[in-house]
């Protein structure tokens, strides 16, 4: 996708999904070529900063003893653990200052793979006047999924940029794709 293409509006916001060290390459739970997403991040961040458009980044901030970590009976390795360096944002993700953090998982018995879930991003999104999310980040076939699913459900228009997510796996992240286009979002 062309910055050409990415068309804002002022009801719009960027959403960036846990672009975080430790989903990628060498982090505690890599995603495949991760890192790709930087550059497409990146360029619509400037979009939006250009255009006074909001910009949203959720972050997974588990507790220690999380529910999705295996020792505790969940499918993952321990990452994103709140405070470490695996839970920062990626170095060479250029979010501004004004940049609206929204933290999830941060409860332990309680899984989060949603930006809406458990969080205040709803009502922090509604307050800014938001009608359409744009949405990247990391991985397609999990957060990024579930995310704009939960958008859709709550009545959101939303933009998925294609180039700007990574799949922990090709063929999960291509039927993400398509579950999302099926629920109205579009794929830019």
């Amino acid at each position: 996708m062309s910055d050409q293409k990415l068309l804002l509006r002022s009801a719009d916001a960027l959403l960036i999904v846990d672009v975080q060290h430790d989903f990628l390459p060498g982090g505690a739970l890599a995603v495949p070529h991760g890192d790709a997403v930087l550059a497409p991040l990146n360029r619509a961040i400037d979009l939006c900063a250009g255009q006074g458009v909001a910009v949203f980044a959720t972050r997974d901030w588990h507790p220690i003893d999380h529910c999705s970590f295996k020792a505790r009976g969940g499918p993952w390795p321990p990452h994103c653990i709140a405070g470490t360096p695996g839970a920062e944002f990626a170095d060479g993700l250029r979010l501004g200052s004004d940049a609206r953090v929204v933290s999830k998982g941060t409860e332990p018995g309680r899984e989060a793979y949603s930006g809406f879930a458990g969080t205040d991003l709803e009502q922090r999104l509604r307050g800014a006047g938001v009608r359409r999310l744009v949405v990247g980040g990391l991985a397609t076939d999990y957060c990024v999924l579930q995310t704009v699913l939960d958008g859709r459900r709550l009545g959101f228009d939303v933009v998925v940029l294609r180039d700007a997510i990574a799949a922990v796996d090709k063929r999960d992240g291509e039927r993400a794709l398509d579950e999302m286009a099926a629920a109205g979002a579009l794929i830019a």
